[in-house]
């Protein structure tokens, strides 16, 4: 036992200085982006640990929070192919996937791809769309790959489909089914800047020149940094702990949180916990430690909760939000 602990211990040293390497390129881009957004690191960091965990990232907030600008500005850092789609009520599938065209002169049917064939995708106002846009987006978040006509395409790698919403329009959207919300790994609610960092807003936005984002990050360092954060030590009392933290979600008065059970319909699936699990090892690549502690599933428990724990009508009667049952949840299960 003792021989283990000393094994694990001298891969997490060596791990250590591997991470230290291969996070470089996290700063540069970080840097590169505050060119144009200020504060909102939040909501930057998440949409970095969905870009290093092949997970899809949903962005919630009322306008004029730079969701768009900054999924675009990380896009622009990236060496890598950029789509934006902006979702309406008449949208259709087509317009997202493609369509087969027809070639007179060889008289045959060819693809078009559409939009979706790109690294990043931006779904902008994505529950603006009806139900078989969203059916058909579906199955390239799930699967990877589009359907045309009777042949299968594989989209790009890496994919990874960055939306937005606004909470607080119901003219013209369509909410989210579970089945589609499901598949983002991460809903972040973005919130207002500071005053002090929306006063470098103004200052900012009525310069003469905006500045450029230069592209600071390739694809390789991506897919190499992908595979580190695959080695980030998860030690097993920290894997015991998020099984306690889903299964709290799913059986309330198991986990002593009996004013819970009757405001819970449907906990958290198994996605959640793979979820919890890769996202806590970005979490930890991200703060430069290559191993997982408690608090890196602490800080990004709510993101991969929020949007797949359903309440009763009876919460709803009450005014009780998933917020507030995500944080009972983490405040009573025990921490190892």
């Amino acid at each position: 036992m003792e021989e283990q602990r000393e094994r694990t211990a001298l891969d997490i040293r060596a791990m250590s200085s591997i991470i230290e390497q291969e996070a470089a390129f996290v700063r540069d881009l970080q840097d590169e982006v505050g060119k144009v957004i200020i504060g909102q690191r939040k909501m930057v960091d998440r949409i970095l640990i969905g870009v290093l965990t092949h997970g899809h990232v949903l962005l919630e907030g009322v306008p004029g929070l730079a969701k768009t600008l900054t999924i675009k500005s990380i896009a622009d850092a990236i060496s890598a192919s950029f789509s934006r789609i902006q979702f309406t009520p008449d949208l259709l599938p087509a317009d997202v996937i493609g369509t087969q065209v027809y070639d007179p002169r060889e008289q045959v049917f060819r693809p078009h791809k559409g939009p979706i064939f790109a690294n990043l995708v931006l779904a902008d106002e994505i529950n603006r769309a009806p139900a078989k846009v969203q059916s058909a987006l579906l199955e390239a978040m799930q699967e990877r790959q589009v359907t045309l006509g009777d042949k299968t395409h594989p989209l790009p790698d890496p994919f990874l489909v960055l939306a937005t919403q606004n909470p607080i329009e119901q003219e013209g959207t369509y909410p989210l089914a579970e089945a589609q919300t499901d598949r983002f790994m991460l809903h972040v609610k973005v919130t207002y800047p500071t005053k002090q960092e929306e006063r470098q807003v103004m200052d900012r936005a009525t310069q003469a020149h905006a500045p450029k984002i230069n592209r600071v990050v390739t694809v390789e360092q991506l897919v190499r940094a992908r595979q580190v954060v695959k080695s980030v030590y998860l030690d097993d009392k920290v894997k015991d702990y998020i099984m306690d933290i889903i299964w709290a979600t799913r059986d309330p008065a198991q986990a002593r949180l009996l004013d819970l059970a009757p405001l819970i319909e449907m906990g958290a699936s198994p996605r959640a916990t793979i979820a919890l699990n890769v996202a806590a090892r970005a979490h930890a690549f991200l703060e430069r430690r290559a191993f997982v502690a408690p608090e890196d599933v602490k800080a990004i428990g709510p993101d991969v909760l929020r949007h797949r724990i359903k309440l009763t009508y009876e919460a709803e009667a009450e005014n009780v939000r998933v917020e507030d049952v995500v944080r009972r949840v983490f405040e009573t299960v025990a921490i190892p």
